[in-house]
């Protein structure tokens, strides 16, 4: 398996884990994982990633999205982790997670935020692991309109890790 950066060329891929991910009713509250050209308007251009497999095939994906057009943000951004869920398991979201803090420490980001469903452990472990935090819960932050949840009000954990080399002056 080897991280590069996301090309159009992996829209397809990207939109399709995406997709599938969904399925489980505990990564998001979109219910329609939408064109690339959506995934392409919703994310910044910067830090996006992909994990391939030797034959490069595209298992996973990671990216930015912005929280605020106020400056006072500017090095702040929310992280997206997709892993293929015929991969779960084989330290892929690790690996991506891991180089999406590097890289976007590298592009001057001093804190990244994750908001995960309580129900998702593995998500949250792996965050921990990689020096997040939880700093709080969102109670009933949204309702589902599909999946095993459908109607039901959900909470989201707010997760944040902050640089320790970036914004740090």
């Amino acid at each position: 398996m080897n991280i590069r950066t996301m090309t159009e060329d992996d829209g397809a891929a990207v939109v399709d884990i995406y997709a599938r991910g969904m399925l489980s009713g505990n990564a998001t509250f979109q219910d329609d994982a939408g064109t690339w050209d959506s995934w392409d308007n919703g994310h910044l251009k910067e830090c996006r990633l992909v994990a391939c497999r030797d034959d490069a095939q595209v298992v996973g994906w990671a990216g930015l999205s912005g929280l605020s057009s106020r400056c006072v943000y500017r090095g702040v951004a929310e992280i997206s982790v997709y892993v293929d869920p015929d991969c779960h398991g084989q330290g892929i979201g690790k690996a991506l997670l891991a180089a999406l803090i590097a890289e976007s420490e590298k592009q001057g980001f001093w804190s990244l935020e994750a908001g995960i469903f309580p129900e998702n452990e593995a998500s949250i472990a792996l965050h921990h692991g990689l020096g997040f935090e939880t700093v709080g819960r969102k109670r009933g932050l949204g309702r589902m309109n599909y999946g095993p949840m459908a109607g039901q009000w959900r909470d989201v954990m707010l997760l944040q890790r902050r640089s320790k080399i970036v914004g740090i002056e």
